[in-house]
């Protein structure tokens, strides 16, 4: 791989001769633009607006805009006067926890290199410090005309630097998280912790950019002339969550299902919005009956003449049925008596 930095690690004492190389490259596909009528290439050329010439490299200089417009030439020469102490050095400030660094900060990644067989024994070294240690460098070094923040780990057996954005260039988060108060609750956290468990771990090597494949058998079928295949739609997203709970079940399912793992018992009763309401009215109109049937008096405040006529019904009723019984009971017991002294006469004439 070609170096694009060499310099040195300055480790305290110890300086460690290193060649920067990117970590990372870039894949996605690039285009050129054309002019739609005649399919010919538009290009870009730096002209100088006050004579309208074309200028070369060679030709340009820096300078500062002002806020009024005015341009203030700045060359070379003047940057290279300013003390820039880490202008070939990578200088170890301290060594912090990995989750001491935000994630927020991380920029470009390079591998550093020991470059020559002296740098061997000092680039080991440290590379054995930080996996000993468990923790990173934090560095600060020049590149590209500024002066960066960056972060040394240890990748296999090679030592990695992760360029940092400096704390000032974070943004806060102000005005991003949700306005309102959301309550969350225990059975909605136990779904959520469920699709998670579900969709699991995933092996980072098995991921991959469908969208560039898509566009390079675009560009293989079109460069052969055939007409290219419409791609499969999707299925819709962005609609809005009716009801959080069922929404999550069913992602647990459909988990579950990408998994081979159907049939199994859901890890939670759902209860849908509509099933909720309905509850609801239910419970409304069962209340409303046992208020209705319970009060002694009506919306006026006096008793109801229906509920008093009803009442006085059935007392009449049941003193009636009573009498009844009374009259029976009396009836039987004289005709028992009755047989009982005729028998005994009968008895006394033998």
């Amino acid at each position: 791989m070609r170096s694009i930095w060499n310099g040195a690690i300055s480790f305290g004492l110890v300086s460690i001769p290193i060649k920067l190389v990117n970590a990372t490259e870039n894949h996605s596909i690039s285009f050129r633009q054309v002019h739609v009528e005649d399919g010919g290439r538009i290009r870009y050329r730096k002209v100088c607006e006050l004579d309208g010439e074309e200028v070369t490299s060679a030709e340009i200089g820096k300078a500062y805009e002002d806020a009024d417009g005015t341009m203030i030439p700045i060359t070379d020469e003047d940057l290279s006067h300013l003390p820039l102490p880490t202008a070939k050095t990578i200088e170890i400030v301290a060594f912090v926890p990995a989750d001491a660094i935000d994630p927020l900060q991380m920029d470009a990644a390079y591998y550093l290199s020991a470059n020559g067989v002296p740098a061997a024994k000092p680039y080991t070294l440290l590379r054995e410090a930080l996996k000993r240690s468990r923790k990173v460098a934090l560095a600060k070094y020049a590149l590209r005309g500024r002066e960066r923040l960056g972060m040394l780990r240890v990748v296999d057996d090679v030592i990695a630097m992760h360029g940092l954005l400096w704390p000032d260039e974070i943004r806060a988060p102000e005005g991003v998280a949700p306005e309102s108060d959301v309550t969350v609750r225990d059975a909605e956290l136990d779904l959520a912790d469920a699709l998670m468990d579900t969709l699991g771990e995933v092996d980072m090597d098995s991921l991959h950019d469908d969208y560039r494949e898509a566009v390079e058998e675009l560009i293989a079928a079109k460069a052969s002339g055939e007409a290219p295949e419409p791609a499969e739609k999707g299925g819709k997203g962005g609609g809005q969550v009716i009801d959080l709970l069922a929404a999550l079940e069913s992602s647990v399912k459909a988990a579950k299902e990408a998994r081979g793992e159907e049939g199994e018992e859901s890890v939670a009763d759902v209860t849908h919005l509509a099933d909720r309401k309905a509850s609801g009215t239910e419970k409304k109109a069962s209340g409303a009956a046992k208020k209705s049937a319970s009060s002694p008096k009506s919306t006026g405040g006096k008793k109801s003449t229906s509920s008093g006529t009803g009442k006085q019904a059935a007392k009449k009723t049941a003193s009636k049925s009573t009498a009844k019984k009374t009259a029976a009971k009396k009836t039987t017991a004289k005709k028992q008596s009755g047989s009982k002294s005729t028998a005994s006469r009968k008895r006394a004439s033998a």
